[in-house]
């Protein structure tokens, strides 16, 4: 297993945007990535599967299908949005066949090395959720209200605790409240969509939102603001050395939905309500087509 500062998942905020010199501004939130180059890896080119791939991951490199159009909400903003990730049928399986990213942990799932927050915005939001838990669903709760829930890693960042191998909040097989996180369980509980009461990067994974500024001929800028897939690379460069990642993975392939319509509370969180109708209209198109499918994703059933 990767040390943490190796495998993280990049902490991605909610609204707000870089300033257009590339730097982080007072509007954006911490954990949105900004495009930067980056030296190519062996594991990045075509052909070459990463490291860690189990033998139903069907690699890194293939080829998408990506549409941009313009914010309705924002003139200065497109969205670049991959219809090959967004009309898949990829699904959680956590807990139905999730090999985990830690080998001999399956139970874990991407627990494993518990979560980042992505400011301290977030970190205070997830905490008055905290402090709803109960023991019957919660089952750290004793831990967790005695000795605290936050740790920070290596580098000084905060997250939650790791405890016993994973994310103090999960709840391992067997407890009676129900495995998985205690706070999504909490937000089922109460009727909430689940990004309301998890870390950002708990619910956002896996779709991944970057931001790039792009100069036009005429001297303009324009924020490209991509959606797409949150594979191996998202966790920087340990992610090659997971044990199991579930996008690019044909047993995580075949729910009955694509992600788009999965996924529609964080994708409208995410890019805004009118924008994600455009993206709506944009994979209807596509999956109309009387013609065959042009890049699907290869985890797909019958690809």
């Amino acid at each position: 297993m990767p040390k943490t500062k190796n495998a993280k998942p990049e902490k991605s905020g909610k609204a707000g945007k870089p300033d257009k010199t590339g730097k982080v501004g007072k509007a954006r939130k911490s954990g949105d990535s900004v495009k930067a180059s980056q030296k190519d890896s062996k594991a990045n080119k075509p052909g070459k599967a990463a490291k860690g791939a189990a033998p139903d991951e069907q690699g890194l490199v293939f080829p998408r299908a990506w549409v941009e159009f313009a914010d309705p909400a924002d003139d200065e903003q497109v969205f670049r949005c991959d219809l090959t990730w967004l009309t898949s049928r990829w699904h959680c399986i956590f807990g139905s066949g999730c090999q985990g990213i830690q080998a001999g942990r399956a139970d874990d799932g991407c627990c494993t090395l518990g979560a980042h927050f992505s400011d301290e915005e977030d970190e205070q939001r997830v905490a008055g959720f905290v402090a709803k838990l109960t023991p019957d669903i919660w089952q750290h709760h004793p831990v967790g209200t005695d000795s605290g829930w936050t740790q920070e890693d290596e580098d000084g960042e905060r997250q939650t605790r790791r405890w016993e191998g994973s994310c103090i909040f999960q709840n391992r097989p067997g407890f009676a409240g129900g495995a998985g996180c205690s706070l999504h369980i909490l937000a089922l509980r109460e009727g909430r969509e689940p990004l309301e009461t998890k870390p950002d990067v708990c619910w956002q994974l896996p779709v991944r939102r970057t931001y790039e500024w792009i100069e036009r001929p005429d001297d303009t800028k324009i924020l490209q603001v991509s959606i797409g897939e949150y594979d191996r690379r998202g966790w920087g460069p340990g992610g090659h050395d997971l044990h199991w990642w579930c996008t690019s993975a044909t047993s995580a392939h075949g729910a009955g939905k694509p992600v788009y319509l999965s996924y529609e509370p964080e994708l409208r969180e995410l890019m805004g309500p009118a924008a994600y109708e455009v993206l709506v209209g944009m994979c209807e198109q596509r999956l109309a087509s009387q013609l065959p499918l042009v890049a699907p994703h290869p985890a797909d059933p019958g690809v």
